[in-house]
């Protein structure tokens, strides 16, 4: 199996650099892994040792951001190195204050992880909720390095727990601790006679909790808004932009403001000739008052701005549920929004949860939608729902809390 791991790196490899000319994430994994020990060993202060965060992409950041945050502010002094798996989550925190370096990954090779973690020096190394890479475990658990894994979450048809998940359950068995999002979790990991691991929650709670507290207005936003009702979706991708856009032609008394997940220029183009008539925020400084009054769809086409959009919403949508899977609720729910969202949502604790506390709405196809529209629009319904919503992320804060006083207790601090 260790064979077949090492084939499987080596052939993703392979497929991003024949692709990566044609394919712009591939070209920024690609370009960004050139050289990559080499350079970081020219950056890196030499002698210094580091807490080193690996995060898949710019969620998993978010969901990491609360404990970065706190060890910066009451260990100022402590070297913090990120490292970011996919092109989505380096390319747009690569200049974070967060941390004193902000690399891609080098591939899980046994020799690249010798090297890295030669050059880093790490005195501890945090993963967030997944990614088990086997020969980086490895190597940290060979020179005993502190593995912590937080917010962590696992579920009994992933690998780990089949039959034939043996090989998989050995990368697991390098993690010092897991702190997991839920007790499901903890007790499928002891079933696989893993006993490092306790109920700490999803950090992401501890971040998105402060949002509502440090929204700053946006001029433009308010004034398309106006007194209308609002619809704000998030990280939409072309299914839900299919569905969003029916929704808008039944529902002309509302205005919708969208922010896609990708924003090249041919989604943006493809939003644009879907709807037709829309404004976009790059351009609203060059619209009338009478387009900006009379237009029902905003496309927001930057970054950075989602989760101070959703202030701005009356029921809120989030995109890419009829893909891999959905993208974050918690921003809208801080707000207290009712959040609405396609089928793919199960691997999602949160919005389970959601759902379960009718604050969030799962749809397979527009019948659904329209249905739950037409019911939200109910003052008291939706006022019940955006209540649940909010209560239910003021509830689940404090990961953050357990898991720096983890590490001071540890003494992995000081």
């Amino acid at each position: 199996m260790r064979l077949l791991y090492d084939l499987g790196i080596w052939l993703y490899g392979v497929v991003l650099r024949l692709i990566s000319p044609f394919h712009p994430k591939a070209k920024l994994w690609v370009n960004g892994r050139k050289d990559i020990l080499q350079r970081i060993n020219q950056t890196v202060e030499q002698g210094q040792k580091h807490i080193w965060f690996h995060f898949a992409s710019l969620g998993e950041f978010e969901q990491g951001r609360s404990v970065l945050e706190q060890i910066k502010k009451r260990f100022p002094n402590e070297k913090i190195i990120l490292t970011f798996f996919s092109p989505s989550g380096f390319e747009i925190r690569k200049n974070t204050d967060l941390a004193d370096y902000v690399f891609y990954l080098p591939e899980d090779t046994a020799k690249n992880a010798k090297v890295f973690i030669d050059i880093i020096q790490p005195k501890f190394v945090v993963f967030t909720k997944y990614e088990y890479w086997y020969h980086y475990f490895k190597e940290l658990k060979k020179r005993n390095i502190r593995l912590l894994m937080i917010s962590a979450i696992f579920r009994e048809d992933q690998i780990f727990f089949k039959p034939y998940g043996g090989f998989f359950r050995t990368i697991l068995k390098n993690v010092s601790f897991f702190f997991a999002q839920n007790m499901d979790s903890v007790h499928m990991l002891k079933w696989i006679n893993i006993t490092k691991a306790g109920l700490a929650g999803d950090t992401r709670f501890d971040r998105v909790v402060e949002l509502p507290t440090q929204h700053k207005p946006i001029p433009q936003v308010e004034k398309f808004c106006s007194d209308y009702k609002t619809v704000v979706a998030g990280s939409t991708w072309k299914p839900d932009e299919e569905l969003l856009k029916q929704l808008s032609q039944d529902n002309s008394q509302w205005k919708f403001i969208l922010a896609p997940h990708e924003i090249h220029k041919t989604h943006i183009d493809d939003i644009v000739k879907l709807f037709g008539d829309v404004l976009l925020f790059s351009k609203f400084g060059n619209y009338t008052e009478n387009q900006i009054r009379n237009s029902q769809v905003l496309v927001i086409d930057n970054i950075g701005m989602l989760s101070s959009l959703y202030y701005y919403a009356d029921i809120t949508y989030i995109g890419g549920g009829f893909g891999v899977g959905i993208h974050n609720t918690l921003e809208a729910a801080t707000y207290g929004k009712p959040v609405i969202f396609g089928p793919k949502y199960e691997k999602f604790q949160e919005a389970v949860d959601l759902v379960t506390l009718m604050s969030g709405f799962s749809i397979s196809n527009y019948s659904e939608l329209n249905q739950i529209f037409d019911s939200l629009q109910d003052e008291n319904f939706r006022q019940d729902a955006s209540t649940s919503a909010k209560n239910y992320v003021h509830q689940r804060a404090g990961a953050t809390q357990i898991i720096m006083k983890y590490l001071e207790t540890e003494k992995l601090l000081y």
